[in-house]
């Protein structure tokens, strides 16, 4: 071991361990350098070479809020991609974003808020009722497809760099918390043990130990009783615990303070402070902890509890490279140009393409011709540029609407005519005449239809609405909104052939359309290119790919109380009913058949790792992406499980009449379950596993049988 003895200060040593730097920086400060420290808003300590820090910067689907950046699809529209691959180079031009634009803040003396290295994404919480606002943040429903998205974004945007962190990612919200946005701030989520592991956990844990992710975000909500950021069993006992996390963990912006306030587990700010910072919360978002002043006085909290906490959020920091000279640093020379470059532009675009989920092609009615007269494009999301960006955006340096997109890719002989129709919520329908002659007089009808952030959003949002309101947070019902479906009946009814383009960010019961309307195209909110994307997809330039990262229930009714957080009845895996579109599902404009199913094991003790391969082969006349899905069932479990579960999946991308064959892993977390004690085990017993472009129950799938043998074994 190097001996940095002689060396002083310690901190200043670029040489010496992270670790090692902050303590003994830490050894230096008063208590007021301290107490400033634990907030997000940390002032400078001149003295010690303490730079002031803004710990606040969010990146969920490019950076925002700090002036121009490049905006990709929103978070939900990045799982319908399915692509690990292109989520890690999205979040690593991110990063880049970041990089260049903390650099540039640097230099103009600017330590404000967004302008910081600290990112607090992504959002992980499984997305279990599509009524919640804040669903659109997340990778949908499943655990599985929320870690290995998640895990990409986090590799993509902490660099692979031995000694610093490009930019440090921060999972959210820990742990369960997916509404209802209106009472997150005193709710409590009563959940079992069995759904709490097998669900709600899942993703943290992977992102703690495979992406060694830097931060952890607490959530507003209490869990069984317990607030998620003052809670000695969420933070010590699970997450340092049993995950082994060795990073800093910050509340939600103003949580703590609802410990007192809103929850009622104590009477003061001070206690609030002492307990959250006593059960592992190191940040403070808010001003609560301005009050560990009072709560050393009086013997609520000790500066050893606060020198532990200030070791996290200082390692972070040298980590970083914020006490390093910049040459020192790889990733400190990062240009202003790379922010919204030409190449990002290019990329936003190619993951609003792949995000593109095909609902319904009745006829093969797209591609559409380009050789069309004239077309009717109608709809309050048609030429919207505000709704393309979902929430917790930048600025574009350009975007481009549905309509803008689909003009720029037709020849200009095609008349293009454009009606609002509606508007997105309001119950005016003066517009509807004008739309239906416009349809009547045209070769087809693009509609475009869906939801806005007034709609879906947090509690209290007014980003992404338009000024002077703000949006309602939570869904009560999963239809269209409005005169939205007036609109949509009417222009059917002309008996020009219509297509439906969906903008929004959550499920959405278009049961009607389903029956009545030949094509209808998933987009999302896709970004500052969606419009080109969607267009391109329209048209043929692009085949459609993506598929579903949630299901698309018929009806509230097919739901539980939103208030309930158990899982049986929601989501694909405890889903009995029948959805209108399943978790997985996607159409392509070509076919895709399966053959040769090879498994390392028809038989296999626990815990060795399942491989499966078949060949995959593109029967169509275009090229085109399928996603392969393997799914497994428990067919002797002892204990409740799920129907089945998504264990492995992989896009690949065939040629017309190309085949590959597709390699496959499966862990062996996957054949475990949860028993009454909160432990992972793997029973023996029979296994079925599925392979195919969906779900069991809704694709043609291959499968085959996989007998675990021997005795129950624990994991962990």
């Amino acid at each position: 071991m190097t001996d940095y003895s002689d060396l002083e200060p310690l901190y200043l040593n670029p040489e010496a361990r992270p670790k090692d730097r902050a303590r003994d920086l830490i050894s230096r400060m008063t208590l007021a350098e301290k107490v400033s420290s634990m907030m997000e808003d940390s002032a400078a300590v001149e003295r010690l070479g303490i730079p002031a820090y803004n710990w606040l910067n969010e990146a969920l689907h490019g950076l925002a809020r700090a002036g121009k950046a490049t905006v990709f699809p929103q978070a939900i529209g990045i799982a319908a991609t399915w692509n690990e691959k292109l989520v890690h180079q999205m979040a690593g031009v991110i990063s880049d974003e970041a990089r260049a634009k903390h650099h540039e803040a640097l230099r103009r003396g600017d330590h404000s808020r967004y302008t910081g290295l600290t990112l607090w994404s992504p959002n992980i919480n499984i997305f279990r009722d599509p009524r919640w606002g804040r669903g659109q943040e997340t990778y949908g429903e499943d655990p599985h497809l929320t870690s290995r998205l998640g895990v990409a974004f986090v590799h993509g945007l902490q660099g692979d760099h031995p000694d610093y962190l490009k930019t440090a990612a921060c999972a959210k919200h820990y742990v369960v918390h997916s509404g209802p946005e209106a009472k997150r701030h005193e709710f409590n989520a009563e959940v079992s043990l069995r759904d709490f592991k097998m669900t709600y956990l899942p993703a943290f844990e992977v992102l703690v130990k495979e992406a060694k992710v830097a931060g952890v975000m607490g959530a507003y909500n209490r869990v069984n009783g317990e607030a998620c950021c003052a809670s000695p069993y969420l933070l010590q006992y699970v997450l340092r615990r049993e995950m082994g996390f060795r990073g800093y963990v910050v509340s939600d912006c103003g949580a703590i303070k609802d410990i007192y306030a809103h929850h009622h587990l104590v009477d003061r700010p001070e206690e609030a402070a002492a307990r959250s910072v006593k059960a592992g919360c190191d940040l403070n978002c808010g001003s609560t902890y301005e009050n560990l002043f009072g709560a050393l006085g009086n013997g609520l909290i000790s500066e050893r509890d606060m020198d532990r906490a200030l070791l996290n959020l200082f390692e972070v920091r040298f980590r970083l490279g914020m006490f390093d000279a910049p040459e020192r640093v790889p990733y400190a020379q990062t240009p202003m140009e790379v922010v919204d470059s030409l190449a990002h532009q290019a990329l936003a675009l190619e993951v609003a393409r792949q995000s593109l989920v095909l609902l319904k092609n009745e006829d093969h009615l797209l591609p559409l011709p380009k050789d069309l007269k004239r077309i009717a494009v109608i709809g309050p999301n048609a030429d919207d540029e505000l709704v393309l960006r979902g929430n917790y955006y930048g600025t574009p340096s350009q975007s481009v609407t549905v309509l803008e997109g689909i003009r720029s890719v037709l020849p200009a002989s095609v008349e293009v005519q454009y009606a609002q129709g509606c508007d997105i919520v309001s119950t005016g329908k003066k517009g509807i005449r004008e739309a239906v002659r416009l349809a009547k007089n045209g070769d087809v009808a693009i509609v475009v239809l869906g939801l806005s952030q007034l709609l879906e959003g947090e509690e209290g949002q007014l980003e992404g609405a338009p000024e002077g309101t703000h949006s309602n947070g939570d869904r009560t019902d999963l239809a269209l909104p409005g005169e939205q479906q007036e609109l949509l009946e009417a222009v059917v009814a002309t008996g020009t052939p219509v297509v439906l383009v969906l903008v929004n960010g959550s499920a959405l019961a278009v049961n009607w359309a389903q029956e009545h309307v030949p094509a209808i195209l998933e987009a999302w909110y896709p970004g500052q290119s969606g419009g080109r994307a969607v267009a391109e997809a329209l048209f043929g330039d692009f085949n459609p790919g993506g598929r579903l990262p949630v299901t698309f229930y018929r009806s509230v009714e097919q739901l539980p109380p939103f208030e309930d957080y158990a899982m049986q009845g929601r989501t694909y895996r405890y889903f009995e009913d029948e959805p209108l579109y399943p978790f997985g599902f996607g159409l392509s404009y070509t076919a895709f058949e399966y053959h040769d199913l090879a498994l390392n094991f028809d038989r296999m003790e626990a815990p060795d790792t399942l491989e499966i391969s078949c060949i995959v082969r593109n029967t169509g006349e275009v090229i085109g992406d399928e996603v392969v899905q393997v799914y497994l069932r428990d067919e002797a479990a002892s204990l409740p499980v799920p129907r089945h579960s998504l264990a492995a999946f992989k896009r690949v991308r065939l040629g017309p009449g190309s085949e590959q064959r597709v390699t496959l892993t499966v862990p062996p977390r996957a054949f475990a379950l949860v028993d009454e004690e909160g432990n992972w085990v793997i029973e023996p017993g029979a296994f079925t596993v599925f392979v195919g472009g969906g779900q069991p129950d809704h694709a043609e799938t291959l499968k085959a049988s996989v007998q675990v043998v021997g005795k129950t074994i624990h994991l962990d």
